[in-house]
């Protein structure tokens, strides 16, 4: 089957979960024999596998998107401009500002961009629809995410063929946004949905969530947990030394980071856990520097610092060896997401994990059987719960194995390759070649 993802371009500043989802499903479905290809939007992808994009050039570019909805004049300009400011260096340049601006400052923009072809950015969307029908001829088109919504008509429209969209914490960014802009672009969303053959939600949390918001048929929805690439996965946490809470996502206050902070030093308050340490990775963004800053100045005047580690590395290899340094692994986002692959990924590794009792993570957590939650409204809750698993390393081997299991026999790519193709399969009336 001939598929094409287009999915955002990342910066690679940041632990993103649905750039690792979207760049391990693609080589899974190829490992099954599908010809799949990522076009990427508004960034390249800064990733050590080019080989995923097999040269397809950034559609959207970050300048160009960014120039077309507030300067008219650059919506009319030829090519030959345009290509300019899609510069593979000048993106390069504007991706190591990935995250200085908020959902809030670009609530606009994400309205134009799911307006298509009535948005600011309509010639962006001939270049692609014509590389798309010229190019590579797909069979299905798979978009990244609900925000990519706006695409999907004039998708149909130039192909005829089935559009997919994934569904993963889209909420995040559009609640962050002023209420104006945020119904307006939950309205559009739901408008593009008559113009998307199916949503993929990765958790039924998500998916029930997202029925309610959009006010689409639930029969659009099928839910594709995520997976998450294993082969790599040989070593499980040590039993011995001392003990690690771990962090592991975007550095941030949305992602509560600061509470698993302030859970940390009420823990080192106690003589039992003199030998507690800290360790945190996932990324900075620009807007998220001071806050991080504020954090580690926090454990300065408790005379911790030390005693806390920030790295910055999160690549594949740096995140499987700081995976298998932990004792637990939390990140008590106190919104919740729609699933948590850092659950699976710390679970891959034998690492229970604590998570609030919010979104899809009781879902997650339930389901891999490798974790405690907790009532994140009930003052110190996280620390309690921490600690009773701190106090019982049998019952956190117990559960780190227990969720090892459960990842490996369900929450690998390739169950999550297989499902998805089962769902294309759906659109083409048959087996599609699958």
């Amino acid at each position: 089957m001939k598929i094409v993802h287009i999915v955002p371009g990342s910066g690679g500043t940041f632990y993103c979960q649905n750039c690792l989802r979207d760049g391990a499903l693609v080589r899974a479905l190829r490992r099954l024999g599908h010809d799949v290809i990522m076009a990427p939007l508004y960034l390249p992808l800064f990733t050590d596998d080019p080989n995923l994009t097999q040269g397809a050039p950034v559609f959207f570019g970050g300048i160009n998107v960014y120039l077309q909805e507030h300067f008219p004049v650059f919506r009319k300009t030829p090519r030959w401009i345009d290509r300019f400011f899609d510069a593979k260096w000048l993106l390069k340049r504007a991706a190591a500002q990935e995250g200085s601006t908020s959902a809030a400052e670009l609530g606009p923009m994400t309205l134009s961009m799911l307006r298509g072809r009535e948005g600011r950015q309509c010639k962006e969307i001939e270049r692609l629809t014509a590389w798309l029908a010229e190019h590579e001829r797909p069979e299905v088109v798979h978009l990244s995410n609900a925000l990519l919504a706006g695409l999907a008509k004039p998708i149909k429209d130039a192909l005829g063929v089935p559009v997919v969209c994934s569904l993963q914490d889209e909420d995040t960014w559009i609640d962050a946004m002023d209420q104006k802009h945020a119904e307006a672009c939950w309205k559009a969303i739901a408008d593009n949905g008559a113009s998307i053959d199916l949503f993929t939600p990765v958790s039924q949390w998500y998916s029930d969530s997202m029925v309610r918001r959009m006010g689409l048929p639930p029969e659009k929805m099928r839910v594709v947990p995520l997976g998450i690439e294993l082969d790599a996965v040989s070593t499980v946490s040590p039993a011995g030394g001392p003990p690690v809470l771990g962090f592991l996502s975007r550095l941030a206050a949305s992602e509560g980071l600061g509470l698993l902070v302030d859970a940390f030093i009420a823990l080192k308050q106690k003589p039992e856990w003199k030998a507690l340490r800290l360790r945190a990775t996932g990324g900075v963004t620009p807007s998220n520097e001071a806050y991080v800053r504020e954090q580690q100045a926090k454990l300065a005047r408790h005379g911790l610092e030390s005693e806390a580690d920030f790295l910055a590395d999160f690549s594949g290899d740096a995140r499987r060896a700081f995976l298998c340094s932990l004792t637990v692994l939390s990140v008590p986002a106190p919104q919740g997401e729609a699933f948590g692959a850092f659950i699976v990924e710390a679970l891959a590794h034998g690492v229970p994990v604590v998570q609030p009792r919010v979104g899809g993570f009781p879902e997650t957590v339930e389901a891999t059987g490798g974790g405690l939650l907790y009532d994140p409204a009930e003052p110190g809750a996280l620390e309690r719960t921490l600690e009773e698993l701190l106090r019982d390393p049998e019952r956190a081997r117990t559960l780190g194995e227990n969720g090892r299991r459960v990842v490996t026999e369900r929450y690998g790519i390739q169950h999550m390759a297989k499902n998805m193709l089962d769902a294309y399969a759906t659109l083409r009336g048959g087996n599609g070649g699958v």
